[in-house]
């Protein structure tokens, strides 16, 4: 049986195992710099799914299989679950849906992510949203949404943005210099935010329309 990298290599062309043709944006920015929000938005006024990464594999975990298991051991244990994981069930989402365009949020983390995504699938995206936002702002967002999650207090909250200015920037800065970074001021209120958002998105809506009258 071939794996996850044998089926991708087999299609070469930046479409999925079975063939399907699609249009992948990477959403990045820094935990509160309102990247779920504007996702939501994203979806609603321009139609694309959205692909959390954090989200599928905690599904993966609440569905019991053998593949869950491992990641939730992986995490117990403070590693970091391998990209193949990730880009196998980021691949398997895009198949199972009947949307060609996909907002991929959260990911990729880190530089071998980046390569690895691109390897394995030979996706390369669209561009990547980065929502940039200064430290100061994305803390007080955290800090009064009161989510009553366990890791919104203030000593996690800077390690989370440690975590991202050492891993994540760099994957922005690949892409930035290819030309595929539409930065976004994303300190300003939401409905500013969501109009600068749709300038980036204006265009790649009528790229897609074409695409979806080809298949």
């Amino acid at each position: 049986m071939g794996t996850v990298i044998d089926a991708a290599n087999q299609t070469g062309n930046g479409s999925l195992p079975n063939g399907k043709k699609v249009k992948v944006v990477f959403v990045l920015g820094g935990p509160g710099s309102g990247k779920g929000t504007q996702c939501a938005n994203i979806v609603e006024h321009f139609g694309f799914t959205h692909l959390s990464a954090g989200d599928l594999l905690r599904a993966e975990i609440k569905s019991g299989s053998e593949n869950g298991t491992m990641i939730q051991n992986m995490i117990k244990e403070g590693k970091i679950v391998p990209s193949g994981v990730t880009i196998n069930l980021l691949q398997k989402a895009m198949q199972e849906s009947d949307n060609v365009k996909f907002l991929i949020d959260g990911f990729p983390r880190n530089e071998e992510n980046r390569a690895a995504f691109e390897k394995v699938t030979g996706i390369i995206p669209e561009f990547v949203l980065f929502f940039d936002c200064s430290e100061e702002e994305m803390e007080r967002r955290i800090l009064n949404r009161n989510q009553g999650r366990e890791d919104d207090n203030i000593d996690t909250i800077r390690k989370r943005f440690k975590v991202f200015i050492e891993s994540s920037l760099p994957v922005i800065e690949y892409y930035e210099s290819k030309g595929k970074v539409r930065k976004i001021d994303a300190g300003k209120p939401v409905e500013e935010v969501f109009e600068a958002v749709k300038v980036v998105f204006s265009s790649i809506n009528a790229e897609v329309l074409n695409l979806v009258h080809c298949i």
